[in-house]
């Protein structure tokens, strides 16, 4: 076990692994927590949040990295399962916040302006972290099973699975806007309190939510290199590059197919739910389809195919976007674009590419996109 986890890196790639370990788990809370504030090199508590939101869409990166990087889905219906994540952790941030609204009501605050009577059935039991955390766990990848079950038996796939997926996100932002759902419609999930007990606005707070999703987001990497590295790996690149010859050869093409749909779903519901918590809303604009294909936008520009591509993509993308819808909110647009033109353009292996340029890069990984 320990050699087969061994060779899903060469020592390089584990040395970097290990540094990024590093640098997410013990320098950024030493930068925080260490540095006496006004130094240069303290990292502001602001901050803290900003990152923790940037590794959750790393995350998703990584999910969608899957299932478009290695099985060759291009998806853009993923805010779909980042949502449902997400909103099943803001109805648990309302429900143990009963009574500290603004009217003081056993229902959320939205529920009240509403005029409704009673809590719909469908938020009973949030109350209860356990429930809420099943919820984050299977909705999302039971919602993927069911739509991918009948997307790929009925042999969609190409531009018009990719169509498929836009369109459902958009028919389901509709349907979130609207204030009989009782999801909060337009303004959505808000105002939240605190998380197991912990208040949401303490730094100490904000910092062990960072944390928790730099742990996650490195497991699910590892996840993701093993299922990459191993026979199932290299049977999704095969439907990737060639799914006829592998039906021809008699494999049943639907099952993995489901397999990477779910999982890259699952990861996607776990993102949501640790970026709602650090954000401190969700509402439908999670659910526009430009933010599904935001999410495409970074994996190509990290690089299809590559695992770490996607993290630094996301990263690069939403640092810059950070950056520039506070410096110049009117440039962002027309530099997304420049970025993913020149990135198609001159680097079509996208960031993690750029390693090949190295004269000490190694080449022949199998587990990356091959052009």
């Amino acid at each position: 076990m320990l050699a087969r986890l061994m060779a899903m890196h060469s020592r390089r790639a584990w040395l970097a692994f290990a540094l990024a370990a590093l640098v997410a788990l013990v320098l950024v809370p030493a930068l925080n927590l260490a540095v006496p504030a006004g130094w240069p090199l303290r990292l502001p508590d602001y901050l803290v949040p900003l990152l923790g939101k940037f590794l959750c869409y790393a995350l998703v990166a990584l999910a969608m990295d899957m299932v478009w990087g290695f099985t060759g889905i291009l998806s853009l219906g993923h805010g779909v399962f980042f949502a449902l994540g997400g909103y099943a952790m803001g109805m648990h941030l309302m429900r143990v916040m009963s009574g500290e609204g603004h009217y003081r009501s056993q229902l959320p605050d939205f529920m009240v302006f509403l005029n409704w009577k009673e809590l719909p059935w469908f938020w009973q039991g949030f109350d209860q972290f356990w429930l809420a955390a099943l919820v984050i766990l299977l909705l999302p990848a039971c919602a993927a099973l069911v739509f991918g079950f009948f997307a790929f038996r009925s042999r969609i796939k190409g531009v018009y699975f990719s169509i498929i997926t836009q369109a459902t996100t958009f028919a389901l932002m509709l349907l979130f806007f609207r204030n009989e759902t009782g999801l909060g419609g337009n303004n959505g999930l808000t105002d939240f309190k605190r998380l197991l007990g912990f208040s949401l606005s303490t730094p100490a707070t904000k910092l062990g939510l960072y944390l928790t999703t730099a742990l996650v987001l490195l497991l699910a990497y590892l996840a993701c290199r093993y299922i990459v590295t191993s026979k199932l790996g290299r049977l999704l690149c095969a439907i990737r590059d060639g799914e006829s010859r592998l039906l021809f050869l008699g494999y049943d093409v639907l099952r993995y197919k489901l397999f990477v749909w779910t999982f890259s779903a699952f990861l996607c519901g776990i993102a949501g739910a640790l970026y709602v918590p650090q954000v401190g809303i969700i509402n439908p604009s999670e659910l526009h389809p430009a933010g599904s294909i935001e999410m495409a936008i970074w994996v190509a520009v990290g690089g299809r195919g590559s695992l770490v591509g996607g993290l630094l993509g996301a990263f690069l993308v939403n640092g810059a976007k950070s950056w520039f819808t506070v410096a110049w909110p009117e440039l962002w647009l027309f530099f997304l674009a420049a970025l993913f033109i020149g990135t198609t353009m001159f680097l079509p292996r996208g960031l993690a590419g750029l390693k090949d340029l190295l004269p000490w890069a190694r080449r022949g990984d199998s587990t990356e996109v091959r052009r």
